[in-house]
């Protein structure tokens, strides 16, 4: 019995308890909103962890996508790159390794990942196939062998149908399709003159990933990977399509979530997160940044956090980080760190808008702290400690209880100076007139 099916019988599994626990949230509201769908918790019952919820009065979740490529294959770099993730916040890693040798890869991964770990099927299915090669049989059997690995949700692309990619081909995009599935499954399709076996085959799928209580995330293959391609014919058509299949998997005793545009304009955004909301009957929205320009590589985890934050205070559920390395490389472990940083800082600016207790609680002890020149108190409270700690360290105040930027002009100082005297003065005053 899956988490949805559970719920909507009434019972509050051990992985609904442990979400309602982590959140501060009744138990019982928790399982009203996993049977709705508004709440998913991508929990494999090959996979042993402690569980994570997604979507509806939850903190804004946090995914790192990390694996090797066919140019650059190392496992215990992939190793040291989860362990980033985790060490850093993330809530989420999805191993996105192509090249030779994957099973291996992502059964040691899953036996590290104490996080939700997700794939995207189709690298795997077109790393041991070639594009001309593939069929439903082989389509499945790779998603049912992830399945037994232990994988907890899989991206499938399944809104890419012969109908959509002709929508999309009827007008004139800057980028056409950026998304590597999406890709890949349109040309298969152009190539073939066949439909999408993900689309086609849909109701077998579901028996699949049912079987395993593996979450689908329904992934969006024709998303705008130009600011300027936002919100058009493709995007919107291939969303429509998205939220039949979230119905249809619901009724399967599948959990679903929706994956979102990459590149989008920021007076958009919010217009994106409320269409999915509507087309998709609530379902958790997992969101790539969403990027607000096309001008900045090296720098395009800054414009992911800016997106991020907007698409999380207008109800995002889940954000997948962008690193400085998108558009040029294969992130390393210092892009992991970074880009799972910013986007953390994305997701909490969020989850104050939505108000969040748990975000609202953490912030404003980091104040009290700052108000009190607790430094180690800051510490404790920042995303990144240790280099909080080393830039105040390094600094030539690091052994004043100020900071090096104000010195002896430290506003706080000055306040808390003012207070004191006020009080002392208030004080002796009443002391006068006792």
């Amino acid at each position: 019995m899956t988490q949805i099916e559970a719920a909507r019988k009434g019972i509050v599994t051990r992985q609904i308890a442990e979400v309602a626990e982590d959140e501060g949230l009744a138990p019982e509201l928790v399982r009203e909103r996993v049977a709705t769908g508004e709440i998913v918790i991508p929990h494999n019952v090959h996979h042993e962890f402690r569980a994570i919820g997604i979507g509806k009065g939850l903190r804004t979740k946090v995914n790192a996508n990390i694996g090797a490529s066919n140019l650059h294959q190392f496992l215990q770099e992939e190793v040291e790159k989860l362990y980033t993730a985790i060490r850093f916040g993330s809530d989420s890693v999805m191993d996105l390794s192509t090249g030779t040798e994957l099973d291996p890869i992502r059964v040691e991964l899953l036996s590290r990942c104490p996080i939700i770990l997700g794939t995207v099927p189709i690298y795997q299915v077109c790393s041991e196939r070639s594009l001309t090669e593939l069929s439903v049989e082989h389509f499945f059997e790779v998603i049912e062998r992830q399945a037994r690995q232990g994988v907890d949700y899989m991206t499938l692309h399944c809104g890419v149908t012969r109908e959509t990619v002709k929508r999309l081909r009827g007008h004139q995009r800057i980028e056409g399709i950026v998304s590597r599935g999406g890709s890949l499954i349109a040309a298969w399709i152009e190539r073939s003159g066949n439909e999408n076996p993900l689309y086609e085959h849909f109701d077998e799928l579901c028996e699949i990933l049912r079987a395993h209580d593996v979450t689908i995330s329904l992934g969006d293959g024709l998303r705008p990977g130009a600011t300027g391609d936002a919100t058009d014919r493709g995007q919107l058509g291939e969303l429509l399509v998205l939220g039949e299949l979230t119905e249809r998997a619901r009724k399967a005793g599948v959990q679903v979530m929706i994956e979102g545009p990459g590149h989008v304009p920021l007076d958009q955004i919010e217009a994106n997160v409320q269409l999915e909301k509507r087309v998709c009957s609530g379902a958790p929205f997992y969101v790539l940044g969403p990027l607000t320009c096309d001008v900045a590589p090296g720098y395009d985890h800054i414009t992911g956090a800016i997106g991020g934050a907007i698409a999380s205070a207008a109800g995002t559920d889940f954000l997948c980080y962008v690193t400085p390395a998108e558009h040029l490389r294969l992130p390393d472990i210092d892009d992991v760190r970074d880009g799972v940083i910013a986007t953390r800082i994305a997701a909490h600016s969020g989850d104050l808008v939505k108000g969040v207790r748990a975000a609202k609680v953490w912030n404003d002890q980091m104040s009290r702290y700052r108000k009190a020149l607790n430094w180690e108190g800051m510490y404790a409270m920042a995303m990144d400690p240790d280099k909080a700690r080393r830039y105040k360290e390094e600094s030539e105040a690091s052994g004043s209880n100020v900071c090096s930027m104000c010195g002896s002009l430290c506003s706080i100082n000055i306040d808390n100076s003012s207070i004191k005297f006020i009080k002392k003065r208030a004080a002796e005053t009443t002391e006068a007139h006792a």
